[in-house]
This record gives C-alpha cells, sequence and structure tokens, in this order.
C-alpha cells in the first residue's frame, strides 16, 4: 500500500540500490579485516558462490561477555543491538510446545554471544576505524 509520494521516492532510490549495495559490502569489508587477527570475534561466514548485502552485521563473540560489550559500545556513542535475546523455542508463544532450556544448545549459545553493529551506507572509514578500534581495545580486556 504505497502511496503516490512513497512510489516516487523508492522510484528515485530503486536507481541506487547497487550503490547502497557496494557501501554495505565495503563496510563489511573494513569489519572483516579489523577482526581477521583475534579469535575472539567470529565474523560472518561468506560463501564464495552468492552475494551479501549485509541488512546487518552480527558478529559472535567468544570469551567476551557480550553484554558488557554492549554496554561499552553504548557508553562510546557506537550504536549496536541484540536482536535475538531468547532463543525461539524459549519464548512465551512457544511455551505450549514445550520446549525446555538445553533442547538447542547452539541457539541458547547464540543468543548469548552475537551482537549487530552499524551498518548503513553513509558509514565513514573514521567511523569503521573507531568503532573498530574500541572493541578491539575491549577484546583485550
Amino acid at each position: 500500500r504505497l502511496d503516490s509520494i512513497q512510489a516516487a521516492i523508492l522510484d528515485v532510490k530503486l536507481k541506487y540500490l547497487d550503490d547502497y549495495g557496494k557501501a554495505r559490502k565495503k563496510t563489511a569489508t573494513h569489519y572483516n579485516n579489523a577482526f581477521k587477527n583475534t579469535d575472539k570475534i567470529i565474523t560472518p561466514i561468506l560463501n564464495q558462490k552468492s552475494t551479501h548485502v549485509y541488512h546487518q552485521y552480527t558478529l559472535v563473540t567468544k570469551d567476551i561477555n557480550r553484554d558488557k560489550l554492549k554496554d561499552f559500545l553504548l557508553e562510546n556513542k557506537i550504536p549496536c543491538a541484540v536482536y535475538y535475546p531468547v532463543p525461539l523455542s524459549l519464548q512465551e508463544a512457544y511455551k505450549n510446545l514445550k520446549y525446555k532450556e538445553g533442547d538447542f544448545p547452539i541457539t541458547e549459545e547464540l543468543c548469548k554471544t552475537v551482537i549487530s553493529l552499524p551498518m548503513h551506507t553513509e558509514l565513514t572509514e573514521e567511523q569503521l576505524k573507531y568503532i573498530t578500534g574500541k572493541i578491539l581495545n575491549f577484546a583485550k580486556l
């Protein structure tokens, strides 16, 4: 249900869709390169037979307290998010399926360790260096 103004804006924005995707890939490449030498941060796995435009850029933390990292990033004015803090199997809507903690250990672990970093087309090199520098410094603690 688009009104005519929304349709006109979308018509203009669609012309730049490939550029938006390239900008997001550039940001993801910066993140991947910044974190490649630490075993405390696992970056998204790239399938060589596909493309990715990184609607989100989500890391897995290893031997880092994800919630403390989130607080640290927010204190340093770096937006971040934990989109799925509770596994579906443990949410109220699925209570009738009688799943219990431990039924999906990998999912449960990921819900405790993943965090999404800023991802948009306007991130500058300076901002990316600030973000990655703060995370790398935190990971040393």
